[in-house]
């Protein structure tokens, strides 16, 4: 499956490290013998953990390239079994990372995996976003966890305003899918959006979505 994986991977991204390749590689084996343990992953979608978890998860990367700013702070609201904020770990080894969870035993697979690949910039926090007090990031990410008014209501007052790479202030990055006009709409944000079926042609992507607000 890790073989399958990979060339999906290095479909859309070519430039991978060494270390890199190794440690996407590493994923199917340590999540397939966690998720018998403590189950972040459904059954079905363990079978297709590539495109379902890490390749949504690198889609933030196809569109902002952290690696363009030294000491860059990412949060991952809500990260479950570690997504996207440990796919984008790998990605961007010079930025520091903060997983973010309620649940105690999903962070349990996330440190176990981080540790199993050798990860140096992934810490993970099991707290509750509100609590999240006195601390500042460039960047808020997160995978479907909340509707967006939460999300930009517990998170805001954490990011620092400033711009650390071209293009993009700093802000938020939510992976979401579905019909999104009530709930961009009861957020009273303007979200930019990327239809990710314009990056990746798999049918799956179909309706996927990133939005960004800046801060």
């Amino acid at each position: 499956m890790s073989e399958q994986g990979m060339h999906l991977l290095k479909k859309y991204f070519s430039d991978f490290t060494e270390e890199q390749e190794r440690q996407f590689a590493l994923l199917d084996g340590l999540y397939g013998e966690w998720n018998e343990k403590i189950n972040v992953i459904s059954r079905k979608d363990i079978e297709s953990l590539y495109e379902k978890h890490i390749l949504h998860s690198l889609a933030i990367a196809a569109i902002f390239d952290f690696s363009q700013a030294q000491g860059l702070k990412i949060l991952d609201v809500g990260t479950g079994g570690g997504f996207p904020g440990l796919p984008l770990a790998i990605m961007f080894p010079n930025v520091s990372f903060t997983l973010v969870d309620s649940i105690g035993k999903k962070l349990k697979v996330v440190n176990a995996v981080s540790e199993g690949i050798g990860l140096k910039n992934l810490v993970t926090r099991h707290t509750r976003m509100e609590e999240l007090k006195g601390e500042s990031f460039d960047f808020v990410v997160s995978r479907a966890v909340a509707p967006l008014k939460d999300l930009w209501k517990w998170s805001k007052h954490l990011i620092i305003k400033d711009r650390k790479i071209p293009d993009f202030k700093n802000g938020m990055i939510f992976l979401k899918g579905g019909d999104l006009a009530a709930e961009i709409s009861e957020s009273r944000l303007r979200p930019h959006i990327w239809d990710i079926s314009t990056i990746y042609e798999e049918p799956w992507f179909s309706e996927k979505y990133i939005l960004y607000v800046p801060a």
